[in-house]
């Protein structure tokens, strides 16, 4: 069962994964303070936008490598 310190942590927006997270790094890493959590939730946030970015980067630069093909195909050899 979850203590009563979870659920205040859950009413102010930190999903089951982050809290899990949360709890997992502080017990390699002291948090003495608000600030901490706040930070490893911004970090964690972080490395989620950098993977969604990477992913779909990935997509287009495999799309415009793809259309730079076809176009060279069709022009003429000099």
């Amino acid at each position: 069962m979850l203590d009563k310190s979870v659920y205040v942590k859950l009413q102010k927006g930190v999903t089951m994964i982050e809290y899990a997270l949360i709890v997992a790094f502080s017990k390699f890493i002291s948090i003495k303070s608000q600030k901490g959590v706040t930070l490893i939730e911004y970090a964690l946030i972080a490395a989620l936008v950098a993977v969604v970015v990477i992913g779909g980067l990935t997509a287009l630069g495999i799309n415009l490598n793809t259309m730079f093909v076809n176009i060279g195909k069709k022009l003429p050899t000099p």
